[in-house]
């Protein structure tokens, strides 16, 4: 099998438009730390890039890349430290959690109808692409869901990958502003042990890595690529095989990869449909975080985890940028985790149900 199969490079790709691409994401990252903005490598470098984007930057006549199967050697790294984090005592704690995962079941259903409802109120897009566009988890499913049903594929994309991109925005800085510094500028310094890592550690964090990426895309679990290492992580760690855990520098540069992917979505957007899709990408997801404040406040005490991790574990982002926060934040990232696994679940299964009724 060739590199460029492996990466999944498209055809177009330039590999110096790429280094200057990534280039930009780093220098994003770093800027973003120095004006102590939260989260600062994965902002920094997503804001960076998707300006450079939508700016119509082309370096060497091309719009900026970055392939999407860079993704495969980094996040990993985050399933592996999530997994470190296992621990007897987290085992005899998560049987607190069922009240959460519980309302959980209820709130995924909750959060689609009531975004799907103001969407259509609006009445700027067909139902099929409102539904798929408001549901609120599986960006890659819910559009392959409604691209066979019918859906503007284009508007349906942007619409799920905003929904993404303003709650990894409005959730770093809402905790900055709730707790008056900036949050995740230490990128997950606090999973870091505390001794140096020797080839030992290392063959075992890059054989977690390797191996759970295998078993996560081989027994297709959601969000594999990052479940897979959570899982192999966890059993070396409750094993007693390693105690090894990925460094600082390895998570920022996670990272860098995953907000520089993110950003280059922006390139070629036409500017008009992206305004649209903005505003009413803004909706949906203002409708999503107030109820999952609602369901926070509500849970907290049941649960034993503070308000800011059921929020957290409720939040509508990706499931490895919520972790990335949660690591960032040194809180219960297990917790957070376990629920953004089944919310993908839930969101995809009740989208898949419920789309012959929309179209009919």
């Amino acid at each position: 099998m060739t590199l460029s199969r492996i990466l999944r490079l498209p055809k177009g790709l330039h590999l110096p438009t790429l280094a200057l691409t990534m280039a930009l994401g780093v220098a994003g990252g770093f800027g973003a730390r120095a004006v102590h903005l939260p989260l600062p490598m994965l902002l920094g470098s997503l804001l960076a890039v998707a300006a450079a984007a939508l700016a119509g930057l082309r370096p060497f006549r091309r719009l900026p890349q970055c392939p999407t199967g860079l993704r495969l050697f980094f996040v990993p790294i985050i399933g592996v430290a999530i997994g470190g984090n296992f621990t007897p005592q987290i085992l005899l704690e998560a049987r607190l959690w069922w009240p959460s995962l519980v309302a959980l079941c209820l709130f995924i259903p909750t959060a689609h109808l009531l975004g799907y409802r103001a969407l259509k109120a609006i009445g700027r897009l067909d139902p099929i692409t409102t539904f798929f566009g408001t549901a609120p988890g599986g960006l890659t499913e819910t559009v392959l869901m409604g691209e066979e049903a019918g859906a503007d594929v284009a508007m349906l994309t942007m619409l799920q990958f905003l929904r993404l991109i303003l709650t990894i925005i409005v959730v770093p800085l809402g905790f900055t502003i709730a707790t008056g510094h900036a949050v995740g500028s230490a990128g997950g310094a606090s999973l870091v042990g505390a001794h140096t890592l020797g080839a030992a550690d290392w063959g075992w964090i890059l054989g977690a890595a390797a191996l759970g990426l295998v078993l996560g895309r081989a027994s297709r679990l959601p969000a594999g690529m990052i479940t897979g290492p959570i899982i192999v992580s966890a059993a070396m760690h409750l094993s007693g095989l390693s105690d090894a855990s990925p460094p600082l520098w390895s998570i920022m540069a996670t990272q860098i990869v995953i907000g520089t992917s993110l950003g280059v979505r922006f390139a070629g957007m036409p500017l008009g449909r992206l305004v649209l899709a903005l505003r009413l990408a803004i909706v949906n997801v203002l409708i999503f975080i107030a109820l999952a404040a609602i369901f926070a406040y509500s849970l907290a005490g049941f649960v034993n985890e503070p308000v800011a991790a059921v929020f957290l574990a409720f939040a509508p982002g990706g499931l490895t940028e919520m972790s990335l926060i949660a690591l960032s934040l040194q809180m219960s990232v297990i917790y957070v985790t376990a629920h953004h696994v089944l919310r993908i679940l839930l969101a995809v299964a009740i989208a898949r149900v419920f789309a012959g009724c929309v179209a009919r």
